[in-house]
């Protein structure tokens, strides 16, 4: 006899995928309000269905959690002429602590926190506030495309403070230290039954 999955089981293998469940349904050809009825125990599918849901299921866990699924998006940056008070102001209003750096679509560098208040204090009395940031931005974030593995990303937050996403030539996301985090933690608290 194969084993059939209860909706619990079922519950438990999509967060352990890391997916939701709109995403589950789009994976699977169905509507995300079957996975929510199907996960609540309230109906029963064909067999059919189930097979595609844990198909798709299997993939997802195979694959494993692509950086489209965790970055996150839109990406604030600033242009190269633009001035450091822009970027301070920026990354007081977001609460980030880097942005990357523009000249048109193209990244060429980042701007940290770091950097700003190592100018201001090895500066005293110069307005680097009216700066440009190519002045004193660093290097470009690592860069990888939305299909990355986390697992990928993951060893690489282990060097850097973020990893840009990029597809087709333009930045579409971010993945910080605090995203993986947050990724990592909402699947435990989830697998336990925490919200």
């Amino acid at each position: 006899m194969s084993f059939i999955p209860s909706p619990e089981d079922i519950r438990r293998m999509r967060i352990k995928a890391g997916l939701t469940q709109k995403e589950l349904a789009e994976r699977a050809g169905v509507s995300q309000s079957l996975i929510a009825r199907i996960e609540r125990g309230s109906v029963d599918p064909r067999l059919s269905t189930l097979r595609r849901i844990l198909s798709a299921l299997e993939e997802a866990m195979r694959g494993g959690v692509k950086v489209k699924d965790v970055m996150h998006s839109p990406v604030i940056t600033v242009q190269i002429d633009d001035t450091i008070e822009k970027a301070a102001r920026l990354m007081w209003k977001y609460g980030i602590s880097q942005i990357p750096v523009l000249s048109g679509d193209r990244v060429v560098g980042t701007i940290f926190e770091d950097s700003i208040i190592r100018a201001v204090l090895e500066n005293p009395g110069e307005d680097v506030g009216k700066w440009r940031v190519e002045r004193i931005m660093g290097d470009v974030l690592p860069i990888v495309s939305p299909e990355e593995s986390l697992e990928t990303v993951s060893r690489l937050l282990m060097r850097e403070p973020a990893v840009l996403v990029v597809s087709k030539g333009k930045v579409i996301g971010i993945v910080t230290k605090s995203d993986l985090i947050a990724h990592k933690l909402l699947i435990t608290y989830s697998e336990k039954g925490k919200t």
